[in-house]
């Protein structure tokens, strides 16, 4: 690695790590940039054991021994500064060491990411118009601990590589196959010319339970989630195979769209 020593917040080349509390921005810089930001040693091995190539990492000196173990043979520049630099450039307090800015990797082909899954009753999720990245987050951990094969982001869903999203998932979005569908809600299509049964979590009037359909027992399943507040769209329903519900107790109406995948993935296991 290469320890540069800095001393300004202000010098161009941190510009990967400027503003990162800005979320309206970072959504604009990130993708355009080719980069996302992995934050903490945990979230950075992950990328890299998921052959990531990190474009450099921002530290503190306390932490370059970590960093060197971190990186290995790698030959990439280390930011070393200040707590108060790293504050004043990211926007935030940096606690947890070491944040790196990552090459962002060349989203698959969806026809290419469901012919890599050889699994023998094969299940994805697909995340429609969520905005909240703490719940992408939180989705791709419980896909990665549930052994979900693939997730598929809608055009209006948060960005999964997003530093809160990565953070959330405890870079598990990493290990989890996914892509962006580019043609929504038209993509069910490809997904059921692909011998998947499109079910669609909701509350929706003349839906069956989610042990129903586990009950039905399908070859290949996609499990759609819709937006947190209004759920899946009325055009994206109209194309649906099922339309499955999870049966509440106690007064309660619904479970926040990240508790709901992790009970259907359960069941669906």
């Amino acid at each position: 690695m290469q320890l540069h020593h800095l001393r300004d917040a202000h010098d161009p080349v941190l510009d990967d790590y400027r503003s990162l509390t800005d979320t309206a921005l970072r959504r604009v810089r990130e993708p355009a940039g080719g980069l996302y930001i992995a934050e903490s040693a945990k979230v950075i091995e992950r990328a890299l054991q998921a052959g990531h190539r990190p474009r450099s990492v921002l530290t503190q000196q306390k932490w370059t021994d970590a960093v060197a173990e971190l990186l290995g043979q790698r030959d990439v520049p280390v930011y070393v500064v200040t707590d108060e630099v790293a504050e004043q450039l990211t926007g935030f307090a940096v606690h947890r060491g070491v944040m790196a800015a990552m090459h962002r990797p060349e989203p698959a082909r969806l026809q290419h990411l469901l012919s890599q899954i050889d699994t023998e009753r094969p299940r994805i999720a697909v995340l429609e118009g969520l905005t909240d990245h703490t719940n992408v987050g939180a989705i791709f951990r419980s896909a990665a601990a549930l052994g979900v094969d693939a997730v598929l982001v809608s055009p209006t869903c948060a960005d999964p590589l997003y530093r809160r999203a990565v953070r959330v998932s405890m870079g598990t979005v990493f290990q989890v196959p996914w892509t962006r569908i580019d043609r929504w809600p038209a993509g069910i299509d490809d997904l059921r010319s692909a011998g998947y049964l499109v079910a669609g979590m909701t509350l929706g009037h003349g839906a069956i339970t989610l042990d129903d359909l586990v009950a039905q027992s399908p070859e290949r399943l996609a499990l759609i989630f819709g937006t947190e507040g209004d759920g899946i769209r009325p055009e994206t329903d109209r194309l649906l195979d099922r339309r499955v519900t999870i049966p509440m107790m106690g007064g309660v109406d619904s479970l926040n769209v990240a508790a709901a995948s992790a009970v259907a993935f359960y069941a669906t296991r």
